[in-house]
């Protein structure tokens, strides 16, 4: 009990030291990039490069048009951009339509999460509670841009075969494919105007329209995004009916979904199955609290029984995602 009272007061003044200064360096962070940024910028354009990179190497280059966050400054910011899961993160946020820059996110994170860790222990909270709701500040702001993503992005699924046959009607009315997308974007809503919009956007501004298309691909990730791309490239170099082209795909893609409808009422009863599984420990155990609360508390209190609780939580983990491998069936 000695070893851990010391352990506490030598991690309580470790971050009573290290929180303040991560503080302070967040905040001197920000006001230099507020007050160096315009000139920055200047400096990059009269030098060809891009914005925030003036003292970089790396000339202007066309493709990297389509990147929407600027890159984050500083020796935190830095090491973050190095980090092999940071162009993972860009990614999610790039489908997800979050203009921001990874590295920045994780610096704010980590300053959000330093900060609360230090006011929670002062608090005397428990270093592990501590510890725990410190690391809900990465795991919730990130689930929430995975959630957002995959929402985005199952839209972006469904409007295709509307993008596809209005493209295919824009082509035969006499448009040109990127004025196609042009078109795309007015008429549609979010996310297919975002995306073919900034497909439009990209090849007005000096790119080729075969290679914002592979750009769109690689963005959004999407199966049937790639067939379009593909199919687009073939009949550049090849040649042929495009909008025939266009129909027969809109019509392959329509039918996936309503494969995909048809499978998701076929499985909803082992999804239901899963969250019955997931909900019904968490709800016998809140019961026994209401009932026998001594009896219930065993699993926090006695050794044997968090073992048992630490037990029962990893199979409960293990079996929802042996029953989401079952229902994912793959279209």
């Amino acid at each position: 009990m000695t070893l851990l009272a010391i352990g506490s007061d030598t991690l309580l003044l470790v971050l009573l030291v290290v929180g303040p200064l991560m503080a302070f360096y967040g905040i001197y962070q920000l006001v230099a990039d507020l007050r160096s940024a315009p000139k920055r910028k200047i400096v990059g354009r009269l030098k060809g490069r891009m914005p925030g990179m003036a003292h970089s190497a790396q000339a202007f280059n066309l493709g990297d048009l389509r990147k929407q966050a600027p890159q984050v400054a500083g020796t935190l910011g830095r090491t973050f951009a190095r980090m092999s899961f940071t162009p993972r993160l860009q990614t999610v946020l790039d489908q997800a339509n979050v203009p921001w820059s990874a590295s920045q996110l994780l610096v704010n994170l980590t300053l959000i999460a330093s900060i609360l860790l230090a006011c929670l222990v002062v608090a005397q909270l428990p270093i592990l509670a501590a510890a725990a709701i410190s690391g809900g500040v990465y795991i919730v702001p990130i689930m929430y841009l995975i959630y957002r993503r995959r929402k985005r992005v199952k839209k972006l699924v469904q409007q295709l075969p509307d993008v596809f046959e209005l493209l295919s009607q824009a082509l035969r009315a006499g448009h040109s494919l990127a004025s196609g997308m042009q078109v795309i974007a007015n008429e549609l809503p979010d996310p297919a105007s975002t995306e073919f919009g900034r497909v439009f956007h990209e090849q007005n501004l000096g790119l080729k329209i075969e290679d914002a298309l592979v750009n769109l691909a690689d963005r959004m990730s999407v199966l049937d995004v790639r067939f379009f791309v593909t199919a687009v490239l073939i009949q550049r170099q090849t040649g042929g009916d495009l909008a025939e082209v266009l129909d027969k795909i809109s019509d392959v893609i329509r039918d996936r979904i309503k494969l995909h409808g048809t499978v998701q009422a076929l499985t909803a009863e082992g999804r239901l199955s899963g969250y019955v599984l997931l909900a019904l420990p968490v709800c016998v155990f809140l019961a026994m609290l209401k009932i026998n609360y001594d009896y219930a508390m065993v699993l926090v209190n006695h050794p044997t029984g968090q073992m048992m609780a630490m037990f029962a939580i990893v199979s409960m983990i293990m079996g929802w995602v042996m029953i989401k491998k079952i229902i994912n069936i793959k279209i």
